[in-house]
């Protein structure tokens, strides 16, 4: 019995390692993704911007309608994001950020991005070319 034990424990917690090893590596290629994002911006590199958004990418902006005083969605795809980055993004501005990884689970993951001037949540997806972009809400600080 102390021998079946010692067996279940050891497998225990070489999987455990093998996990918490991939799930760590996970993480860091979420960061990294996340750096090209929030570093693109700052310093005005499309190849980085382009790179950490998918072709889907919706980023959306709650913005206060003056006529009615609703809340609606402003919305920026892709092709817009690595657009306004190539005209400079934030280049003048303070580029001091944090990233923040809530959480990952198999090909999907979710992490906020906290910057001098925006609060971004995040959803990003694993694909063939690696980790990406697929949702943004931000807001202005």
């Amino acid at each position: 019995m102390k021998y079946l034990l010692l067996i279940f424990a050891t497998t225990f917690w070489l999987m455990a390692n093998a996990q918490n090893h991939q799930n760590a590596e996970e993480k860091t290629a979420v960061e990294n993704t996340l750096r090209d994002y929030i570093e693109g911006w700052y310093k005005g590199d499309t190849v980085r911007m382009d790179r950490s958004l998918h072709d889907d990418l919706v980023k959306r902006i709650p913005v206060r309608d003056n006529s009615d005083n609703e809340i609606k969605l402003r919305l920026v795809p892709k092709s817009r994001m690595v657009e306004l980055t190539g005209e400079g993004g934030g280049e003048s501005l303070d580029g001091t950020y944090q990233i923040f990884v809530d959480d990952i689970e198999k090909n999907i993951a979710t992490a906020r991005v906290l910057s001098l001037e925006y609060l971004d949540y995040v959803h990003l997806v694993k694909t063939t070319e690696g980790w990406q972009i697929v949702n943004i809400l931000f807001c202005s600080r």
